[in-house]
């Protein structure tokens, strides 16, 4: 599981292409995406089904929740800024029915999907140097822009009525003693700018599209758990004092907060995605220790993690309590409330 704050998330639905449409083809790297002035024929046998464009479809949420959505039968459009890692994640072979854009083509891509989700962004957990802080910061404000830019352009008869824009819990800053919910202030640091920003960028989006900004916690899943090995060899503990606050979410539960961001029209704003019992990272050490069983017992000090991620040491030392106020208001309903199950869940993966 990856130790940051976050991977830094109505009206009638228009049916996919028609079956003649030569969407793909491998022999080029150009796609082809449906570009109409009027809405598709309706007489789907589904009339909830969605086309859906997604950004960062190949990071640690999205490719979970391009599986989703391909489950429950929706048709997925990938905007990629590098068709090789696409191709890679997504092959033909195994996924023959995803549309796969390069940046020239989402415009095509956006115009008859009738959502799009935004999850593109450089990941955190790194040393910054200030050219990382810079690309860290551009990284999502630049792809959200030109998604809101190239929605905002969508003839209204062909445009998505739902954006789903990932943020993050680092637009609270971090506290060991303040409880954070969706109304509360912005922090004053590094994180809190970049997240401030980010949601700026997406509130740009026409009045006519509903938005959901899902401002996301530390995502526990089975490729981003990193620590178990250390465990696995008796090695692993809290990292600092264990005192900081683990704001946390399992990637199931996220994605269906994603899907059902998609899907209900109840849902808009700002919307925290964590888990409704956050804990202090030394508890979640040891539950990680119980459920592995190898104990908790060696704790990385603050200068040794300093000394590996400077300045982004902070991500992993420095914590903060949120609740998702607005996801219980909602009545989402939580498949690991709690993290020891979440964890169990995750090892029984491994």
């Amino acid at each position: 599981m990856e130790l940051c704050r976050a991977t830094l998330s109505r009206a009638p639905f228009l049916p996919a292409a028609p079956p003649s449409l030569p969407v793909r083809d491998f022999r080029k790297r150009r796609v082809v995406c449906l570009s109409s002035g009027k809405s598709e024929s309706t007489e789907s046998p589904k009339d909830t089904q969605m086309v859906v464009s997604v950004t960062g479809a190949t990071g640690f949420i999205g490719r979970r929740l391009v599986q989703k959505l391909l489950a429950d039968k929706h048709k997925v459009r990938v905007l990629t800024r590098s068709i090789t890692k696409a191709r890679f994640v997504f092959p033909v072979e195994n996924f023959p029915e995803i549309i796969i854009a390069e940046e020239e083509e989402w415009k095509k891509c956006i115009e008859g999907s009738n959502a799009v989700v935004n999850l593109a962004g450089m990941p955190i957990s790194t040393r910054w140097s200030p050219e990382i802080k810079k690309e860290i910061m551009q990284s999502r404000i630049n792809v959200t822009s030109k998604v809101v830019d190239l929605i905002n352009h969508t003839n209204a008869e062909v445009r998505p009525s739902v954006l789903v824009s990932a943020t993050a819990i680092g637009y609270y800053g971090t506290s060991e003693t303040q409880v954070f919910d969706e109304t509360s202030p912005s922090g004053n640091d590094y994180l809190s700018e970049v997240c401030r920003e980010w949601e700026t960028k997406a509130h740009n989006v026409d009045n006519g599209v509903r938005l959901v900004l899902i401002r996301i916690g530390v995502v526990l899943g089975k490729d981003g758990a990193k620590m178990i090995p250390l465990f696995m060899m008796f090695a692993g503990g809290p990292l600092g004092t264990g005192n900081q606050w683990f704001s946390w979410i399992h990637l199931d539960d996220l994605v269906n907060l994603i899907c059902q961001s998609l899907t209900n029209p109840s849902y808009k704003g700002v919307i925290n995605g964590t888990a409704p019992n956050p804990v202090r990272l030394s508890e979640m050490c040891d539950q990680l220790g119980q459920v592995i069983g190898r104990p908790s017992w060696l704790p990385v000090p603050d200068f040794a993690i300093k000394a590996v991620l400077g300045e982004g040491a902070s991500i992993v030392l420095e914590g903060q309590r949120v609740l998702p106020a607005k996801a219980k208001e909602l009545g989402f309903s939580y498949k690991y409330p709690y993290v020891k199950d979440a964890l169990k869940a995750i090892v029984r993966e491994l």
